[in-house]
C-alpha cells in the first residue's frame, strides 16, 4: 500500500489532535507516494534501529518516541539526528511517530502496562475533558505485596539492567495502583492525592522522589514508589499496537524491533573486590 494510505489509518488509530502541545508526531520524513511492505516497530529510534531497518530492507519505521522533539539547526551528518535522518532518507525509509497521542488511547501505554499487572476498575489518573489522559489508577485483587508487585513487574517486563526499583516495605500490602509508562514524576502529587498505595512510572528523579515520600509522612499515608525502566514500560504496548494497525490495513508486514534501547548496560550495586 501507499504510505499515504497507512497515514490514513494511522490518524484514526491515533488522531495527531490528542497530542500534548509540546509533542512533534506524524510523519517525520518519507515520500507520501512511496510503497510500504515491510513495517518496523520500535520506542527508540537509534542507530542500531536504523541499521537493523536498513539490514532488513523495512520501508517504514513507526515509533514510540519522536525523534525531532527538541528543535535541531542542523541535519549535518556528523551530528546525532542528521546522521540518522540521512541513513533513513538514502535507504528510502520513511519514519513515523507516535507519542502522547497513542499514550491517550484506551490500549495506550500505560493501559497495557495495568493489563500486564492485572488492575481492574482501571480509570484514568489525569484526566482530560473528553475522557481521556495520561496514565492508569485501578485496583489489584487480591491485593498483593510491595514485594510480590515488584516481583509480578519484573517478570512481565522485558530485562534491564536497572531492574525494578522500589521506595517501601516489602512486606507492606498494596491494592490501589497508580502508574504512568514513561516518565511520570510530574504525576506524583496527583498519585498521591488520588489515595494510591503505590505509584509506579519512570525516570524518578531523587528530589521529587524524596518529597513526595516526606509529604506522605507528615500526611500520615502509606505510599510507595516503583521505577521501572522507561524503554521497557513502553516496548510492551508495541504489541498492542502491530495489532491495531494489523486490523486497519493489509497487505504489510509488520516487525516488532527486538533491540533493547534502553540506555544502560549494567549495573553494579556492591562494590568489587
Amino acid at each position: 500500500m501507499q504510505l499515504s494510505e497507512l497515514l490514513v489509518a494511522l490518524e484514526e488509530l491515533w488522531p495527531t489532535r490528542n497530542a500534548e502541545e509540546w509533542d512533534l508526531v506524524g510523519l517525520v520524513s518519507g515520500n507520501s507516494a512511496q510503497k510500504i511492505e515491510r513495517i518496523l516497530l520500535t520506542v527508540d529510534v537509534t542507530a542500531e534501529v536504523v541499521a537493523e531497518a536498513v539490514a532488513g530492507n523495512f520501508d517504514l519505521i513507526i515509533a514510540h518516541h519522536p525523534l525531532l522533539l527538541k528543535g535541531i539547526t542542523s541535519v549535518a551528518e556528523d551530528t546525532s539526528k542528521g546522521s540518522l535522518l540521512s541513513t533513513l532518507i538514502k535507504a528510502d525509509i520513511a519514519l513515523f511517530a507516535a507519542h502522547t497521542n497513542a499514550d491517550l488511547s484506551k490500549n495506550g501505554t500505560s493501559a497495557v502496562l495495568a493489563s500486564r499487572i492485572g488492575l481492574s476498575n482501571s480509570e484514568v489518573l489525569v484526566k482530560n475533558v473528553d475522557g481521556s489522559g495520561i496514565g492508569i489508577l485501578g485496583e489489584l485483587n487480591p491485593e498483593l505485596s510491595l514485594g510480590q508487585l515488584a516481583g509480578k513487574l519484573n517478570s512481565v517486563l522485558p530485562a534491564t539492567a536497572t531492574g525494578v526499583r522500589v521506595a517501601g516495605d516489602y512486606e507492606r500490602l498494596v491494592t490501589k495502583v497508580a502508574l504512568c509508562a514513561g516518565a511520570g514524576d510530574s504525576y506524583l502529587q496527583t498519585a498521591l492525592d488520588a489515595g494510591a498505595d503505590v505509584y509506579i512510572t519512570s525516570d524518578l528523579r531523587h528530589h521529587p522522589a524524596q518529597e513526595i515520600l516526606e509529604q506522605a509522612k507528615a500526611r500520615a499515608i502509606d505510599f510507595s514508589l516503583i521505577d521501572i525502566s522507561h524503554w521497557a514500560a513502553e516496548f510492551m504496548w508495541l504489541e498492542q499496537a502491530s495489532e491495531e494497525i494489523l486490523a486497519k490495513i493489509s497487505g504489510p508486514e509488520i516487525v516488532i524491533s527486538e533491540i533493547r534501547t534502553d540506555v544502560f548496560d549494567f549495573l553494579m550495586n556492591v562494590p568489587r573486590g
